[in-house]
């Protein structure tokens, strides 16, 4: 799995860091997403999927395989 980012779509909602706090977080200035690990290991794939479902603005991208 690989986990990509667009930050000029992310709206700073922070369901992503909400989710999945091991695998994004959100800037102090902006509270736009970061990313902290774009290759989770398998146990964090499904909470990594949710994270990516729960974005509103479809800033979060997973890539399987």
């Amino acid at each position: 799995m690989r986990v990509r980012v667009d930050r000029e779509r992310c709206v700073g909602a922070g369901m992503c860091a909400l989710t999945a706090p091991e695998v994004f977080d959100q800037d102090d200035e902006e509270g736009l997403v970061l990313l902290l690990d774009p290759a989770p290991p398998a146990s964090r794939h499904a909470i990594t999927r949710d994270a990516a479902s729960a974005c509103p603005s479809g800033a979060v991208t997973v890539v399987e395989g």
